[in-house]
């Protein structure tokens, strides 16, 4: 069993702050290489940020792991919020897959930002991540990311 006590001891949720969020898929498996598995990623982060309790402001979804930056909106609970991500995409990308099982780690890494300087040096460091890891030549030929500063 992974104890999660030092990853969520601290932890402090508050509405209308920016948090970065890494989260990892079970045992690093690249299940976002295949286009739809990360289009049906990408719908959900879509969806999300229209539910009312964030405000998506980039994300790159690399092959096992997804870096997401957003604003909480209507809540204050960040783990609930990420749980909630991660159960119904887990639920959906195991249909498309016709498999079972865990598709996230349990625990997520977080950030909370301090200034509108950390924002956006962080949204630069999330779109550049494919580039960084050798994926592309260059971030626009990256298909699997966003970021509201560049719409």
């Amino acid at each position: 069993m992974v104890d999660t006590s030092k990853r969520t001891k601290g932890r402090c949720s508050i509405i209308n702050h920016y948090y970065s969020v890494t989260i990892c898929t079970e045992n690093r498996m690249q299940l976002f290489c295949d286009f739809d598995s990360s289009c049906l990623i990408m719908r959900e982060l879509h969806f999300f940020s229209h539910s009312g309790n964030l405000k998506t402001i980039c994300f790159s979804l690399m092959p096992d792991h997804l870096h997401w930056l957003f604003q909480l909106r209507n809540t204050d609970d960040l783990s609930k919020v990420i749980g909630q991500f991660k159960s119904i995409t887990t639920i959906k990308l195991n249909r498309y897959l016709l498999s079972s099982g865990k598709i996230w780690q349990a625990n997520f890494y977080d950030h909370k930002l301090r200034s509108d300087d950390d924002l956006l040096n962080q949204a630069r460091y999330i779109v550049a991540n494919p580039l960084r890891a050798g994926l592309v030549k260059s971030v626009g030929d990256y298909p699997f990311w966003n970021c509201v500063y560049l719409n």
